[in-house]
This record gives C-alpha cells, sequence and structure tokens, in this order.
C-alpha cells in the first residue's frame, strides 16, 4: 500500500532540525524501499527543507557581516 505523503511545514523548524528531518528524507530515499511516488514526494520535502536551510544560513551570514562591521 502507497502512503501519502504530507508536506512538511518548515516554517517553525530550526536549522538543525531541517537537517536532522533531511538526513531522515535521504536514508529513507537511498534504503530503496520506498514506492516512486513516495520517494518523489519525499524528493519534494527534501528540497522544501533545503530551501529553508538555505535561508537560515542567509540570514547568519548577514548578521555576521552586521557584526563584523560595527
Amino acid at each position: 500500500m502507497v502512503e501519502k505523503e504530507q508536506k512538511i511545514d518548515v516554517s517553525k523548524l530550526s536549522f538543525e532540525q531541517a537537517i536532522k528531518k533531511l538526513a531522515e528524507i535521504v536514508k529513507k530515499i537511498e534504503s530503496g524501499e520506498t514506492a516512486l511516488q513516495d520517494s518523489l514526494g519525499q524528493y519534494e520535502n527534501g528540497m522544501t527543507l533545503i530551501s529553508h536551510c538555505r535561508g537560515i544560513l542567509a540570514e547568519a551570514e548577514k548578521r555576521i557581516e552586521k557584526i563584523s562591521e560595527g
């Protein structure tokens, strides 16, 4: 039976939480035990998590630049 994959709401996840969820997704996909449709949903969730992490890192970089200038 194919599981219905839900989209992840990443807006409240910390960087560390998002990385942990991303690692779980990668492990699940790499196991090869997931149906193709489920893998595609997981991949989509992973891309959402990556985008969220990049946003957090960009904000951190801005803060570091501001601190360095001050």
